[in-house]
């Protein structure tokens, strides 16, 4: 059943096993793309169950100009920056919070206890490792952010991207060499600390 077939389907005859078709055909796609962003494959399903809420509410008014997926990936982009302004904002306030708290109760948890052995080292630097990226990422604007996740972790292609992103091929193009640039220069000031 292509796309249109299923879309048509849940509009005129409501089918709840035609929009368990599109979730199947395409949950594993919006999880990767909300795991880009959030990190947290908690958060992600999150994410994705409220991607396909929205998707479900407005399926009506896609109009078909752009493919299903392109619209899917745009709503699970949209919802995943949307949810990560959130928690900076709830960051923020929180270090606020904890800065005139004359208790001294927050403190960010700490995850770095390895009951490994004498695996703990390359397990810390792994971790490490990890963490700089994530925090090189998080740094991009979010037009390049957006770029590199839809194609290193989606394995989207620039056409693709492009029409996800609302922009031409060759601010793809662009968007993508300024991310990796960035992102070299971000890791090389992080190591050279």
């Amino acid at each position: 059943m292509t796309d249109r077939e299923l879309i048509n389907d849940i509009l005129i005859h409501n089918s709840q096993k035609a929009f368990e078709e599109l979730v199947n055909r395409y949950q594993s796609q919006v999880i990767k793309i909300c795991l880009g962003f959030v990190h947290s494959t908690a958060d992600a399903e999150d994410l994705t169950q409220e991607v396909f809420i929205e998707v479900f509410q407005s399926l009506n008014s896609f109009r078909g100009e752009a493919k299903l997926s392109t619209w899917l990936y745009r709503i699970a982009v949209n919802k995943s920056l949307n949810f990560v302004r959130k928690q900076k904002r709830d960051k923020i306030f929180r270090s606020i919070d904890s800065f005139f708290s004359t208790k001294g109760e927050y403190s960010e948890p700490l995850d770095i206890i390895d009951k490994g052995g004498a695996s703990a080292d390359g397990n810390i630097d792994r971790r490490e490792n990890k963490a700089m990226l994530k925090k090189a990422i998080n740094s991009l604007p979010d037009n390049q952010r957006i770029a590199f996740i839809l194609s290193k972790y989606q394995d989207l292609s620039y056409q693709e991207i492009s029409e996800v992103m609302s922009v031409t091929i060759s601010s793809v193009e662009s968007l993508l060499f300024r991310a990796k640039a960035n992102l070299q220069k971000h890791l090389l000031k992080e190591i050279g600390k």
